[in-house]
């Protein structure tokens, strides 16, 4: 790539040798996701991966897109770039988990107004760490340079996972049924969902996003904000192997009100106590600032369940058993109930 230059192109605001640079300062962040299936290096023109069939009869791939959305705006405001990247792969992986299917591979969209190789790593170093903590291989992605689009200090990020499960053990619901229990999973904050309106509670562009609060245990509002969504992966996995899950949820955007009902089929809905949810201080935080009612909060946020699980009440106390072992402070959060209602909050 040495000889790779366009004066021409520079002067149109697209600098193509930082992304030379960009890339050469990402591959060691890139090296520690490889796993067996990996195939190729990055730099070509397609990610390739092989697929290791063994023990599967009839292997159905799952695949999940998502990006981090106007949570960039706090990344901006307190220039940190390399938790964002985890709140990219999360809010994938934890799509397809949802069906059963173990990620597999991740590819990232990066888009700038202008390339700083130094802020473009620290971007992948988060998509990295997000692909280690789910067990996914980043085998390609794309920064592009968008002058005039972007403004030169601001990016979107964006993402793609493909994972594979087994045709009959997809999780599709069918056999649920009243008497069965709702498991909650704790979420690490507002995740990726939200924050047009959590922007506008706070004002973040004027607000103090720095000083520590103690209605957040010390943690700075932005500090707060940032926190990236929890990854589940790991432990529902773990789950899997040994507890017959009938339904996943993940808690995004439209809250306990949108999501929870994915994964119910109809003529039943979760009953579940409102004393009972582990609120996070950041929504009686962001509840209160902005005089929001209790309705809006639920069919929006995550309220501190940032993924539920539906099990067989007999198997209850073994799945809190496997899902505590491996680092989930799980806990019950309602029935499954029969109701024309998906979610009933009381």
């Amino acid at each position: 790539m040495k000889n790779s230059q366009s004066e021409s192109y520079a002067a149109a605001g697209v600098d193509i040798t930082a992304g030379y640079r960009a890339v050469e300062l990402m591959k060691q962040h890139i090296a520690r996701t490889m796993t067996s299936g990996v195939v190729s290096g990055i730099g070509g023109f397609g990610g390739l991966f092989a697929l290791d069939l063994e023990g599967y009869r009839h292997p159905v791939l799952v695949s999940g897109t998502d990006g981090v959305g106007t949570k960039l705006k706090l990344a901006f405001l307190m220039d940190q770039h390399d938790t964002v990247g985890i709140d990219c792969v999360a809010m994938c992986v934890n799509d397809v988990i949802c069906a059963g299917a173990k990620p597999l591979f991740f590819l990232d969209y990066i888009a700038c107004g202008k390339n700083v190789p130094e802020k473009i790593a620290s971007i992948v170093s988060g998509v990295a760490e997000g692909c280690v903590q789910s067990g996914s291989a980043l085998i390609g992605g794309e920064t592009a340079e968008m002058p005039g689009f972007y403004p030169i200090d601001e990016y979107d990020l964006a993402g793609f996972s493909v994972g594979i499960v087994e045709k009959d053990n997809i999780i599709d619901n069918t056999k649920m049924s009243a008497g069965d229990v709702v498991i909650a999973l704790p979420s690490s904050g507002v995740h990726s969902n939200g924050f047009s309106l959590v922007r506008r509670v706070f004002d973040v562009e004027n607000c103090d996003l720095r000083t520590p609060l103690a209605e957040l245990g010390g943690k700075s509002l932005g500090e707060a904000l940032l926190t990236p969504t929890k990854i589940y992966v790991k432990p529902v996995l773990a789950l899997l192997e040994k507890v017959a899950v009938k339904g996943i949820s993940h808690i995004t955007g439209g809250g306990f009100y949108e999501n929870i009902p994915r994964s119910i089929p109809d003529g039943l809905g979760a009953k579940i106590a409102q004393k009972d949810v582990r609120v996070l201080p950041i929504f009686e935080l962001l509840q209160k600032t902005g005089n929001i009612p209790e309705r809006d909060m639920y069919n929006t946020f995550n309220m501190g369940v940032g993924m539920s699980i539906v099990v067989a009440k007999e198997d209850a106390d073994k799945a809190l058993q496997i899902l505590r072992e491996n680092g989930e402070d799980a806990y019950l959060l309602g029935e499954v109930i029969e109701s024309d209602e998906k979610v009933v909050l009381c």
